[in-house]
């Protein structure tokens, strides 16, 4: 099994809403999936979430405030170059590794692949992973140019931790090589398609899921309307994290896949850190 031979393997080192009404998802699953869904399925009953007193809108989410850089640093970002940031950029490199570690290592993919009916194997790895790193890429992106500069290397993790592990595994450079191209035009598809479903209703989201992370294999709507109570708590939960802390630390503890009050945020007591150290 995948699993066992991924045990070799070198260790690779925004404010949304969650639905607080029923989610409609079963029902959205007849009008995505109609030949595989029975008419029947839209009496499907869905579980209701706790409901609290905020709501929150992408609409009401404040845009980030771009950072005020000289003329210089301007033309030499315009030449692909990356100018002074807030924080010593090796560190911020630092903390991207540490998040991609938490999308890979703190994350039950034996779960996932069972209630997902996912297969065993380096694809639905690489699927359940990627949904990780987009969402880390998300809050990343609110924290000026140092969040993109630390998003830039979140990817770059990603695909060295692709390549060893399809190294791990056997394949030959040939079908690794063309396997990672997959992989990366799949990736840049599934990031577009997430974003637009974060940014939309449920409807529109459990359709990227349908599309990236089920392949377009998925028979069961309760699947879907889980992955979408997941993603939804995630990014709220993520989005009350402290952005300086995320960018020094990179340390991400991801809320369970299946919780009774899927709309409680717990936050945790972290230590704040400064740019005089880790």
């Amino acid at each position: 099994m995948y699993r066992h031979a991924l045990q070799l393997s070198v260790r690779s080192a925004s404010t949304l809403s969650l639905v607080t009404s029923r989610v409609q998802i079963s029902a959205m699953c007849l009008h995505i999936l109609p030949t595989i869904c029975s008419p029947t399925l839209s009496a499907c009953q869905c579980r209701s979430f706790h409901i609290t007193s905020q709501w929150y809108t992408t609409k009401e989410t404040p845009a980030p405030k771009e950072e005020d850089v000289g003329a210089f640093t301007k033309l030499i970002e315009a030449m692909g170059f990356t100018g002074p940031l807030k924080y010593n950029k090796w560190k911020i490199k630092i903390a991207a590794l540490r998040m991609y570690t938490c999308c890979v290592e703190k994350i039950n993919y034996d779960e996932f692949f069972e209630r997902c009916s996912l297969p065993d194997t380096l694809n639905s790895w690489f699927l359940v992973a990627q949904l990780h790193v987009w969402m880390c890429l998300v809050r990343m992106k609110q924290e000026g140019r140092a969040g993109k500069y630390m998003c830039r290397y979140i990817v770059h993790s990603m695909w060295e931790d692709v390549h060893q592990r399809g190294k791990v595994l056997g394949i030959d450079s040939v079908s690794l090589k063309e396997s990672i191209r997959v992989m990366t035009e799949n990736f840049y598809a599934a990031i577009f398609g997430y974003d637009e479903g974060i940014l939309s209703n449920d409807s529109v989201l459990a359709a990227a899921l349908w599309r990236n992370l089920f392949n377009k294999e998925c028979e069961d709507p309760h699947q879907l309307e889980l992955m979408v109570e997941y993603v939804r708590k995630q990014m709220q939960y993520l989005d009350s994290l402290d952005g300086e802390d995320l960018l020094l630390t990179g340390e991400v503890k991801w809320r369970p896949l299946v919780e009774e009050n899927a709309q409680s945020i717990v936050k945790f007591a972290t230590p704040t850190y400064n740019d005089t150290g880790l």
